[in-house]
């Protein structure tokens, strides 16, 4: 998969047909895109040693057309993992070093005076590829933060009036270290809104560890092979699509949502637009699981993941030295799953 240089939109998109839904999607469907997607999964791993339930996240975030927030400490494979996923999918991928310093221009590109043509030229910036590391996000002015709103919610960029779409898939990996936060800016909650999942590699198991040492077993990501093309990532988002949800999954999910509405150590709780981004997250999961159907389980294995970075802490909760993911924890810990129902039917 190549980036191509970016194009105007059109500036009204075509209306969408009444097509009847989709069928759900069948057990040996699902079995055929989890085999690719564990392919897929396996490559990546193969450059980041020990962390399989982090890269098997990343992934069911970008085929959500979703995009991730990795706090960590500098040298645990960050920037490895996203020149990973990109190398994988046979994707493009650039960087930009978040700095006090930086520009919107700097990040979405700039329109540029052409002599011979006596006309303005958009130039495109770093995010026009298919997977766009941004460095220490969190170094940045909140000016130049905001430049990612757009794209990491639209998937394309405004300039002088004119809209140019980025390449699909597309996935946002921010990194932050958590650590050092001298000169620095917080993340508003409308950033931290956009990010699908909110992950953290660590360090890695002793066994990882020495083998990273002596250089064995670790591809570099310059050696991974695209194993997962664009049709085919493209498939296995439709697929997702048809994944069936039983009311009682839905309910429950919406249950852990109010609790975290009316819990008095948060002061703002899980959003409309956060229960619909699980949903989505939710659906990929389930199918890179190789079913056909959600649970409950499924859902608590999500929840903090995709929601815990949007809570935000009651005024004083710090004090007791719990984080919105130990209060998220404890909602899902006490909060009953629906009683036995087929969650395969409709």
């Amino acid at each position: 998969m190549t980036t191509s240089a970016p194009r105007t939109a059109p500036d009204s998109a075509p209306r969408p047909g009444a097509d009847s839904p989709a069928p759900t999607l069948t057990e040996s469907e699902a079995a055929e895109h989890a085999a690719a997607f564990r392919g897929l999964a396996c490559e990546v791993g193969s450059a980041v040693l020990g962390k399989a339930d982090t890269v098997r996240l990343a992934l069911v975030a970008m085929l959500s057309e979703g995009h991730v927030l990795l706090e960590d400490v500098p040298g645990v494979g960050k920037t490895t993992l996203a020149r990973a996923i990109a190398a994988a999918t046979d994707g493009e991928w650039h960087r930009i070093q978040f700095t006090p310093d930086l520009l919107p221009s700097d990040v979405t590109g700039v329109p540029v005076f052409n002599q011979d043509t006596r006309e303005f030229q958009f130039h495109p910036g770093p995010v026009f590829a298919n997977v766009v590391v941004a460095d220490e996000i969190n170094r940045a002015s909140p000016k130049a933060q905001s430049a990612l709103l757009e794209v990491m919610e639209e998937r394309q960029v405004t300039v002088d009036g004119r809209r140019y779409p980025v390449p699909r898939p597309f996935l946002v990996v921010a990194t932050q270290n958590p650590v050092e936060m001298d000169g620095t800016y917080r993340l508003p909650e409308a950033q931290l809104d956009r990010f699908l999942i909110r992950l953290s590699l660590g360090y890695p198991d002793t066994d990882s560890e020495l083998a990273i040492m002596r250089g064995d077993r670790l591809k570099g990501t310059d050696e991974l092979t695209a194993v997962v093309g664009g049709d085919q990532l493209a498939r296995m988002a439709a697929a997702a699509k048809r994944v069936h949800i039983h009311d009682a999954v839905y309910r429950y999910a919406l249950e852990l949502a109010h609790s975290s509405r009316a819990h008095d150590e948060i002061h703002v709780g899980v959003s409309p637009r956060a229960t619909a981004a699980l949903m989505r997250a939710l659906r990929m999961y389930v199918l890179a699981e190789g079913r056909h159907y959600a649970t409950p389980e499924d859902v608590k294995s999500l929840a903090v993941p995709v929601w815990a970075h949007r809570l935000v802490p009651a005024a004083g909760s710090a004090i007791s030295g719990r984080s919105p993911a130990d209060v998220l924890g404890d909602i899902v810990d006490r909060t009953s799953p629906p009683h036995a129902v087929r969650l395969a039917d409709g």
